[in-house]
């Protein structure tokens, strides 16, 4: 029996009631990474997981639903690994700070694809029907990145007279694309990502430098 059948197993095993949300959430993860959205359904969970069909309707309502707890969740996990990573890189100096940031990004995004196709992808934003609760923590993300911001900005780190609203959309908007390009298989030469990321730094860098001034 392979690693994944076994921890399936060791799931049906092991389970009680109140996990349910929990196991639903992960198993959902699981099966987006290792097979895609088109393996996903409300009653192959409930047989992974070893419940009855109509159990996980007692959390979500539908598959749409499910998806968006999933989004939701990534942006929680990508808070923490860019509040991480900002944590480590608070001594380096503004630009080589920025790289750290950028590196933190584009890695989150290739090397957590379940979530991060959820949370900016067409689905469930294409649909125009995302839950209330996700909706928030897309607003809070950029909302903390644009407090972050302005209170560096106040602080000195940051150059004075810059928007930093725009700045926050060009910089997720150009993260995003480095990351998507990856994703889509449209940029493949892998080994020149960290020059990327050192220009996109460079970039960003040169708008935010207070000694532009």
């Amino acid at each position: 029996m392979g690693n994944s059948a076994q921890a399936r197993q060791a799931k049906k095993q092991g389970y009680h009631h109140g996990d349910l949300k929990r196991a639903l959430l992960d198993e959902t993860a699981r099966l987006l990474r290792e097979e895609g959205e088109e393996a996903l359904s409300l009653r192959r969970l409930a047989a992974n997981i070893g419940v009855s069909r109509t159990a996980p309707y007692n959390h979500f309502a539908n598959k749409e639903s499910l998806l968006c707890a999933v989004a939701e969740e990534g942006f929680e996990r990508f808070n923490a690994a860019m509040k991480q990573a900002r944590h480590q890189a608070r001594d380096l100096p503004g630009r080589a700070a920025m790289l750290a940031d950028v590196r933190a990004y584009v890695a989150f995004a290739t090397q957590h694809r379940e979530y991060y196709d959820l949370m900016y992808g067409s689905k469930p934003w294409g649909t125009g029907n995302p839950t209330a609760s996700l909706s928030a923590s897309a607003r809070g993300t950029l909302r903390r990145d644009v407090e972050r911001l302005r209170r560096g900005q106040d602080a000195g780190v940051f150059a004075a007279g810059v928007d930093m609203l725009r700045f926050a959309h060009v910089y997720w908007g150009t993260l995003h694309g480095i990351s998507r390009l990856l994703l889509d298989g449209v940029f493949t030469d892998a080994s020149s990502l960290d020059r990327v990321c050192e220009e996109a730094a460079d970039m960003l860098w040169a708008r935010l430098d207070p000694a532009r001034n």
